[in-house]
């Protein structure tokens, strides 16, 4: 069973209804109840790091979710600041990351962007799969999908890269490590390429 996690930020009705017009089961956690039976966890997340990691300890999920993804393994997929939750640290906050994946959240720095780019990075670009299948399965040509962040997920181990973006910097936007995952853009808003994505996340 999908299991998206409510901790109160997050496109959670989105995640649902893609998940609803694939006929895969999903279903909403807001508790430590609704947890029971996940079979793969998706961590949405907007705002900013410190705010998310706060609102995740006030939900009363964080322990059960720490247990189901580092001691029974079940799958999680981190969204957007979801994903940026998995590092260590950010540089936009002062408080410590879930620490799933060895990293470090980084914000942009415009000293080294070509003339033209803003922040936030938003809108649409181009996604490039370390390796073929897995989460991007049918993705491996030409995938573009939606971002909106001015904060990157910079991998400390090379083996946990995904995908990468450019973006100026080419920089990380998709990262593994055993069964978590990450991902900088939105795959709710990506149209049929965000839809592949949760598809092959299901089928992980």
């Amino acid at each position: 069973m999908i299991t998206i996690i409510d901790y109160g930020l997050g496109n959670v009705l989105a995640f649902a209804n893609v998940y609803n017009r694939l006929n895969i089961p999903v279903k909403v956690a807001k508790s430590t109840a609704d947890l029971a039976g996940a079979t793969k966890l998706v961590l949405p997340g907007v705002g900013a790091f410190d705010h998310a990691m706060e609102r995740l300890d006030q939900s009363g999920m964080r322990d059960t979710v720490e247990r189901l993804v580092t001691h029974e393994r079940v799958p999680v997929l981190g969204i957007c600041v979801g994903m940026q939750m998995l590092a260590k640290s950010s540089d936009e906050g002062k408080l410590t990351g879930l620490g799933w994946i060895d990293g470090t959240v980084r914000k942009f720095d415009m000293a080294k962007m070509p003339s033209g780019a803003n922040l936030p990075h938003m809108g649409w670009n181009d996604v490039k799969p370390a390796e073929p299948g897995g989460l991007f399965k049918g993705l491996e040509n030409d995938a573009r999908f939606y971002f909106l962040h001015s904060y990157y997920f910079e991998c400390h181990q090379h083996s946990d890269i995904l995908a990468m973006t450019d973006y100026g910097p080419e920089f990380h936007c998709a990262v593994r490590h055993d069964n978590v995952y990450g991902v900088q853009f939105h795959p709710e808003k990506s149209h049929h390429f965000g839809s592949q994505l949760l598809s092959n996340f299901a089928d992980i």
